[in-house]
């Protein structure tokens, strides 16, 4: 397996870590295996970036024969779009280096926790495709093709995460129009890739209807959602598991455990989905689905 760290400099002057996990080709297999990747971006409410949801998702991926990748992105005293941008450049490079890293262009998903998926939503919607093309991205080109959210921060009104919108903004928190520019729900459109999302009910810190919203603005705008709610726990579960629980004891939730495998089942579903349209319509992508 490759491993990598590398650095990805902010347009503030802030750091973001880019961590790599590409698993090897071998000629007793397949020597030119093209693999689906996951690029999972961690929560913390724009202000740090979780460990519980960095490498372990990883892993579960990686072990279900995906390549994976984790963006450490800036936070606090970052604000909009330093970290956008971050998630842009790491999308480029996973699809300038799919042949080195064995990834399939045509087949990347991004994973996105709390904050982390109100990131990942905003790189995956149409919501900030100005933006990125202002600062030399073109926003189609670094789009993923699937997007998958954990108990996700979604939008920036009654119901918000009023936190994560405070350090995302900074001193324009309070600005009706830069608020509506990063509610996610608001700019759910046709570009919108296919959506896997779960929450718990109970959800004290980002209201499940966060995730409502977004169910029912993909249903509106014609985009494929699998949406799952579990009717137990708080927020932040990561896996739900002692492997992610807070000092190993909080956060042991049975009931979300199962996440992982439909996830996984979703991507391997949409992915082959993706190949057998592009092969109707003469495209020369092809998906290698993990089994």
């Amino acid at each position: 397996m490759r491993y990598f760290e590398d650095e990805i400099s902010g347009i503030d002057g802030s750091t973001a870590t880019f961590v790599g996990y590409c698993l090897d080709n071998s000629s007793e297999i397949d020597p030119n295996r093209k693999r689906p990747s996951v690029l999972v971006i961690p929560g913390g409410g724009y202000e740090m970036t979780s460990d519980r949801e960095a490498e372990p998702i990883a892993m579960q991926f990686l072990a279900a024969g995906f390549n994976a990748f984790v963006l450490r992105y800036s936070v606090k005293p970052s604000i909009f779009p330093v970290a956008l941008l971050e998630a842009a450049e790491a999308m480029r490079r996973i699809r300038t280096h799919a042949d080195e890293w064995h990834c399939d262009a045509d087949a990347i998903a991004v994973i996105g926790f709390s904050a982390g998926g109100h990131l990942a939503a905003n790189l995956a919607t149409s919501a900030s495709d100005d933006v990125l093309a202002a600062h030399g991205y073109d926003a189609d080109a670094v789009r993923p093709n699937g997007l998958m959210l954990a108990y996700p921060v979604v939008t920036s009104g009654p119901l918000a995460h009023r936190g994560s919108f405070d350090a995302l903004l900074g001193d324009r928190k309070a600005d009706p129009e830069a608020l509506d520019a990063v509610s996610i729900e608001k700019h759910i459109d046709a570009k919108t890739p296919p959506v896997f999302v779960w929450h718990t009910v109970p959800d004290d810190c980002v209201p499940y209807e966060n995730t409502l919203m977004l169910v029912d603005a993909c249903k509106k705008a014609g985009v494929s959602v699998e949406a799952h709610l579990f009717p137990s726990g708080g927020h932040g579960l990561s896996l739900g598991t002692a492997e992610t629980a807070w000092q190993g004891v909080n956060g042991i939730e049975p009931c979300v455990q199962v996440w992982p495998k439909l996830a996984i089942a979703w991507m391997r579903r949409t992915f082959a989905a993706t190949a057998a349209t592009a092969a109707m319509t003469g495209s020369a992508a092809t998906v290698a689905i993990a089994e």
